[in-house]
């Protein structure tokens, strides 16, 4: 009997998660004008944006009017570090989250405690549609502190009764006892750490179908279809994608439903927009660009068109789950990280396509991004699945030749494929480290 079971998942809020287009459109032009005057009059960030764009909050009177108002990055919020993007007054703040910081000045955010109330019921949505019941165990493996991961899934939890674990990320022995001892119903984590989770049961000799898991929201990193089917096979669960960021909210402005065509957006909280990132034209639904985020109801501080830099699309056809919001696709890349190597842009999720459709392959890889000379260098490493391998596979260069050739085939250009030991490239605890690019521009 399969642990998951279709019919134990639920729609947390169908008031809000099944409305018909028309009243979502009025109720988000109600919320958008009320975001727009409320940051105009307490940000002097946006107030000095929007007289030197000539717009102010009066000119949205429509929907489309949101295209009047400039786009923000995060760049604005780097120069604006740490609090000068805050619209709430200090004392109504109850919380601080920030990015890493790994490619600069992190970017920090406070909520309020109506913040808090809007990211618990948008994660908990999320939950609910994976099956998460007010007596679920929920192993949140997601770190802490700082980041929004961890804080995300455990509010979502417990907003709907159910108990949550905050494990958060690392000390893989002790999460393995855990999940087995407590029992955990549903795991949340990066979909890399629930692979080395797997990985690291089998290395104990303990199959991980046999443990009690029967789903989880996996995300926090880009991942493939071919991710999922990994993992869903080595736990026997239901697997499904969950988005977020720092800057919007955390994880839940999207999360998965059982259906597993897109995720839904809490539209109603956060309105997304579709971009072409050069033209910054907006994009009709189903075309694929660079998606844009205004949050319609955070009080802490609020982002109007806040360009993600995420490449996904939109759909806005109701879901067979019955749920009526609009959905985005995978990530498929971000329109900042995409490799252009030899003049071909790359993109590794391309490559990673193509290494989880061989079995004999584990799901750990490296890319690794070089100029030995005047040239552009792609070397891949991929390791060897252990379980999968077979001692009558002796000819290992005819093997990484058909990688090579694979690879090609699907981006375009020619790289170095290099076949590594079992267990011998590096994972992580949380987000996975999948490119490493050497090259110096500088």
């Amino acid at each position: 009997m399969a642990k998951f079971r279709e019919e134990d998942t639920w729609i947390f809020n169908p008031e809000k998660e099944c409305m018909t287009r028309d009243e979502f459109k009025e109720l988000q032009l109600r919320r958008l004008k009320r975001v727009v005057k409320y940051a105009y009059e307490n940000v002097p960030f946006y107030k000095d944006l929007y007289d030197k764009h000539g717009v102010s909050p009066d000119d949205i009177q429509t929907l489309d009017d949101i295209q009047k108002l400039p786009f923000i990055t995060k760049d604005d919020l780097r120069k604006t570090y740490p609090f000068d993007l805050q619209a709430a007054p200090k004392e109504d703040w109850v919380e601080v989250h920030s990015t890493s910081g790994t490619t600069g000045i992190p970017t920090v955010a406070a909520y309020t405690q109506k913040d808090l109330d809007i990211w618990a019921e948008s994660t908990a949505r999320g939950l609910a549609s994976v099956g998460v019941q007010k007596d679920s165990i929920v192993n949140v493996a997601y770190g802490f502190g700082l980041f929004t991961g961890g804080h995300g899934a455990q509010y979502g939890a417990q907003k709907i009764g159910a108990l949550a674990v905050p494990m958060s990320s690392g000390n893989t022995k002790k999460q393995m006892n855990f999940l087995m001892d407590f029992p955990a119903d549903f795991l949340c984590c990066t979909p890399s750490y629930a692979l080395y989770l797997a990985e690291s049961f089998e290395k104990e000799g303990l199959d991980p179908k046999s443990i009690p898991l029967k789903g989880g929201l996996y995300g926090a990193e880009m991942w493939t279809e071919e991710i999922r089917q990994k993992l869903e096979s080595k736990f026997d669960i239901s697997a499904q994608n969950i988005y977020g960021l720092t800057e919007v909210i955390g994880p839940g402005v999207s999360t998965e439903c059982h259906i597993k065509e897109g995720m839904h957006i809490a539209e109603d909280h956060f309105y997304p927009e579709i971009i072409d990132p050069e033209t910054l034209e907006v994009l009709p639904e189903g075309e694929e660009g660079e998606i844009v985020f205004t949050t319609l109801t955070k009080t802490g501080m609020p982002v109007i068109r806040y360009r993600t830099k995420d490449i996904t699309s939109l759909n806005y056809h109701k879901c067979d789950c019955g749920r009526t919001t609009v959905r985005m696709s995978r990530i498929t890349g971000r329109s900042d990280d995409m490799l252009k190597v030899k003049g071909v842009i790359v993109f590794p999720k391309q490559i990673e396509e193509v290494i989880m459709k061989i079995d004999e392959l584990s799901a750990a890889y490296q890319i690794i991004v070089s100029r030995p000379g005047t040239l552009d260098e792609i070397e891949v490493q991929v390791e060897i699945d252990q379980a999968n391998f077979s001692d009558s596979m002796t000819d290992l260069e005819g093997f990484r030749a058909k990688i090579a050739r694979n690879i090609k085939d699907a981006i375009g250009i020619g790289v170095k494929v290099t076949l590594a030991e079992p267990y011998s490239i590096p994972r992580s605890e949380g987000k996975a480290k999948r490119v490493i690019d050497k090259r110096d521009f500088s």
